[in-house]
Formats: structure tokens, sequence, C-alpha cells
């Protein structure tokens, strides 16, 4: 946990192209707004389909987790998905101020098991680096990266004009 109350994943020193922050009320109904914003987001690069599929998968199975682990489901809580451009890699963060969780817990071993999920299997198989942070009574961020080599080129004006 970080002085300003943000659970933390290894930032990096390297700035953002372009970033986008959503929050979301705890709701199943969300789901795919999360997926269709992040998705939208991304639409920007030159990625194929596939790779914006995975990535909306992605963000589902983190913020499923968020609202059935971080909230047990209560409906009127809040979570934060992030989404973040790099020259060579594309970031999104899941973020919940839930019930949250030690490293000893089983919950943090993402081994599928529980609920009969498979939430963090299929994040680690359709992105380069999954982290996961989280506190006991402080919620819990999950990180996830991308790489995309040459889907963005250092000071090429990212899709769109005005």
């Amino acid at each position: 946990m970080t002085d300003s109350g943000r659970l933390t994943a290894a930032p990096s020193a390297t700035k953002a192209l372009n970033e986008m922050t959503i929050s979301l009320l705890s709701q199943p109904v969300n789901l795919g707004l999360a997926r269709v914003a992040v998705a939208a987001f991304f639409s920007q690069l030159d990625l194929v389909l596939s790779e914006l599929e995975e990535i909306k998968v992605a963000v589902s199975e983190a913020v499923s987790n968020a609202i059935l682990h971080g909230y047990g489901r209560q409906p009127d809580r809040w979570i934060e998905v992030s989404a973040a451009v790099y020259p060579d890699w594309l970031e999104i963060a899941v973020e919940d101020r839930g019930y949250g969780f030690s490293g000893d817990d089983q919950a943090a071993g993402g081994d599928g098991e529980e609920e009969g999920g498979m939430g963090f299997a299929l994040m680690r198989s359709f992105m380069d680096e999954v982290v996961l942070v989280s506190a006991p009574g402080q919620g819990t961020r999950v990180v996830m990266r991308k790489k995309v080599r040459g889907a963005v080129a250092p000071g090429k004006p990212i899709a769109g004009n005005c």
C-alpha cells in the first residue's frame, strides 16, 4: 500500500503514451462495459482481433474476481479499471477496495479451484505478465501487461485526429 492509499504493482519508469480510467459499480452487468471500454481504448493500436479478444477475456476475469471475491457480490461497491499504452506494452489494472487477502491465502495461488473458476489461469495465459497485490481489509489490485512490439512507435501519434 502506498501513502496515497492505492495498492501498487511495480510502477513503470516509462511514461505512458495514453491512459484511461473508469470506475464501475460491482455488478455483473458491468463486466461487458469494462471489457468493451478497454478493447475500444486499445483499438487505436495495430492489434489483431485475437489480441483484443484475449485482452477482453483477461479484463472480464479480473473484474469478475473483484465482484465475487473482492466484494462478495455486494453490488454497491466501486471497481476501478485503468488501461495504458506504452511503447512496447499495454497495461491494464483492475482494483477493488474489498476484503483483500494475505499472501498465504489460497486465492493468491490462482489455482482455479475456488468456485470452479479459471480466472487467474486465463489471465496468465492471455497476458505476458500478471501481478497481484493484495492486503487484508485493503483490497486487491491486478496489473496485467501484454507485449505489443511494433504496435506503437515512440513519437508516432496514436490513431485518431482532431
